[in-house]
């Protein structure tokens, strides 16, 4: 597999998980920081991942 659908499919998948923890953690307590906003700081990082695997896609960087 290439770097950059490496970078694609970790992305998706990061993003894919934050994006669950946004929408159905909103409830849950936890002593040291909020699901909700692990999800998205977890959907930042994915949507990273994916548009840095969409760049090395692009320009022909395996």
């Amino acid at each position: 597999m290439s770097k950059a659908r490496g970078n694609l499919v970790e992305g998706v998948v990061t993003f894919v998980i934050g994006l669950g923890l946004w929408l159905f953690t909103g409830d849950v307590e936890v002593p040291v920081v909020a699901l909700t906003k692990v999800g998205i700081v977890m959907m930042c990082v994915g949507g990273a991942l994916v548009a840095s695997g969409l760049w090395r896609e692009a320009r022909g960087k395996n």
